[in-house]
């Protein structure tokens, strides 16, 4: 993994993708595939953490009568509850 350059969520998907093929492709001698299947963990976890501060940065400003905005999580497709109707 190139930990030196600003990895990206993209770039690190992308490697995962590609380790993953190679992994699949049966090719690769033992030593080479837990050498690859250790950069995926780690660019799994990396992506994994992305996520997590992304989900936290998204919130939906919503407007009461009074006119008080609010801040509130965004809501998930399985919290319906939050919904506007």
């Amino acid at each position: 993994m190139a930990s030196a350059k600003k990895q990206t969520f993209e770039k690190a998907m992308s490697q995962l993708e590609d380790i993953i093929k190679e992994l699949e492709s049966g090719d690769l001698p033992l030593e080479q595939s837990v050498k690859k299947f250790e950069e995926g963990i780690l660019l799994s976890k990396f992506c994994s953490e992305k996520l997590d501060e992304t989900e936290k940065k998204i919130t939906v400003l919503l407007q009461d009568e009074a006119g008080n905005i609010t801040e509130k999580p965004f809501p998930s497709d399985e919290d319906s509850s939050l919904r506007s109707e």
